[in-house]
């Protein structure tokens, strides 16, 4: 990509500590490009953004930071994407607060194209996660580009998933784009800068802070047609992504669990408030209109499998231990724990803490 002729104005001003994106925008409207404002006397910033922007403005120290992220951007896969340019999401200019500018790493065309939220739990479960990634890989395979934060569980599923098919994926960072967070997930952006994109408003080394995932999330929601959440319990930060999607006019969709479970009771309480209950892709696919799906196979919550093991029809889907086993099915427990070892061989039932288990399929 050319980077804008003026990328170093649109730096300095993003880069000015104690500038909001807020002040920034207020400025843009005011003053119309970066140089324009950085060229206005103090007396003007003062009258169009208040003493301290102008002040702010006026300060020395940010050419390093500056010049570090030129020469950043000037490396193959890498672009700082402004307002001012092109190939800036058409979605991200309808939200309220659209960043002035945004780093990337990757493939920049996924911005053009249609793209799902999938979102969840940091703590998901084993069939949460599997659901993530199969509804991922079919929104894939449709067309749809999937975009989630990077998370541990459910987004990191939902990743796996969107790079299974042609979609690909779009990871929105609450750190710089250069700071991979969760160290756990590096090999998993390694893969996202070579086949999607990474994507962050902050700047080049910025840390993982508890108040950027909030932020980060309303870009989440913002580069998408709709968002689905996975799995969440009522405190999740996954729901601030649902929350920004229905304030910003995005379709919101859920998937619902068990009604013993702490992580559908933020799912269940969002289709409670009006967001479509999700059991298939198709669920999802039918309500976006205005998106033009490619071949693809309908995907279900929970694919049937044929019973062999009669110990699964006394399982259910619930979280299960091996007294209740026992009692539901008859059989003593040497011979439900040796049943339990062949379906978690076999992949149909996952061991849970605190001697659980919860049927897959």
């Amino acid at each position: 990509m050319t980077q804008y002729p003026g990328l170093a104005s649109w730096l300095q001003l993003t880069l000015t500590p104690g500038l909001g994106a807020a002040a920034i925008r207020g400025l843009l409207k005011q003053f119309g490009l970066p140089e324009n404002i950085l060229s206005a006397s103090r007396s003007q910033l003062e009258r169009a953004a208040g003493p301290a922007a102008a002040q702010l403005l006026h300060a020395e120290g940010v050419a390093p930071e500056v010049e570090r992220a030129l020469r950043w951007a000037e490396e193959p896969g890498r672009a700082i994407v402004t307002l001012a340019d092109a190939v800036y999401p058409k979605l991200l200019l309808e939200i309220p607060d659209p960043p002035p500018l945004i780093y990337a790493v990757g493939r920049l065309e996924l911005l053009e194209r249609p793209a799902l939220a999938v979102v969840g739990s940091r703590n998901a479960t084993v069939q949460g996660a599997r659901n993530a990634e199969q509804f991922a890989q079919a929104f894939s395979a449709a067309g749809l580009t999937i975009v989630s934060g990077l998370a541990l569980g459910i987004d990191a599923a939902a990743h796996r998933g969107g790079l299974a098919a042609a979609g690909s994926t779009i990871a929105v960072l609450g750190t710089g784009v250069d700071v991979i967070y969760p160290r756990q997930n590096a090999a998993l952006a390694l893969r996202i800068a070579d086949s999607g994109l990474l994507l962050s408003e902050f700047a080049l080394g910025t840390a993982g802070a508890a108040h950027h995932f909030p932020r980060r999330n309303r870009l989440i929601s913002g580069l998408a047609q709709g968002c689905l959440v996975v799995e969440a319990a009522l405190g999740s930060g996954s729901l601030i992504t649902a929350r920004a999607a229905a304030e910003q006019g995005r379709e919101v969709f859920a998937v619902p669990g068990s009604i013993h479970s702490p992580l559908s009771k933020g799912c269940h309480a969002l289709i409670k408030q009006g967001a479509k209950l999700v059991e298939s892709s198709e669920d999802v696919l039918a309500e976006l209109t205005s998106f033009r799906r490619t071949g693809y196979a309908s995907t279900h919550m929970a694919p049937a499998t044929p019973d062999r093991e009669p110990l699964l029809v006394h399982m259910g889907f619930d979280p299960v231990d091996v007294d209740s086993l026992c009692a539901r099915s008859g059989l003593p427990a040497e011979q439900v724990a040796a049943a339990l070892l062949r379906l978690e061989l076999s992949g149909r039932v996952a061991a849970l803490p605190g001697g659980m288990y919860q049927r897959l399929d």
